[in-house]
């Protein structure tokens, strides 16, 4: 088993140099796990955000040879549950196949003022 911590360069960056975006855990097949951080994204709305979140979480995938069909655990962390609905709605735009394990969180607040919104996922990627 290999482990490669990383920040894949044509992704959008971390908003902080104290930790890495993915952690690709390889198995001696070639498959692997990818565990991405949570990652938050501009935007004045939840469902701004959430769009955001999601593009960039497909970024990150993609620089591993994944896609969002791959991911098979999210962690959602939301300011306000009250808003599941519209974090759902676009949330279901991008994971359009078997819905993955999933958890959701209402949080007080996450680590900048203004996000709303904070997402982690788990990717199980085949071997090639």
């Amino acid at each position: 088993m290999q482990i490669t911590l990383d920040n894949p360069a044509f992704a959008p960056q971390p908003l902080s140099p104290y930790y890495s975006q993915v952690a690709r855990v390889e198995h001696a097949d070639g498959s692997a796990l990818l565990f991405l951080s949570g990652q938050i994204a501009e935007g004045d709305t939840l469902a701004e955000q959430t769009r955001g979140v999601f593009e960039t979480l497909a970024a990150l995938l993609e620089a591993h040879g994944a896609t969002l069909a791959d991911v098979v655990s999210i962690r959602t962390y939301l300011t306000d549950i009250s808003k599941l609905d519209e974090y759902g709605t676009v949330r279901r735009r991008f994971l359009t196949g078997t819905p993955p394990t999933s958890m959701t969180f209402e949080v007080s607040r996450l680590f900048r003022p203004e996000a709303l919104v904070e997402v982690e996922v788990v990717a199980a990627v085949p071997a090639r």
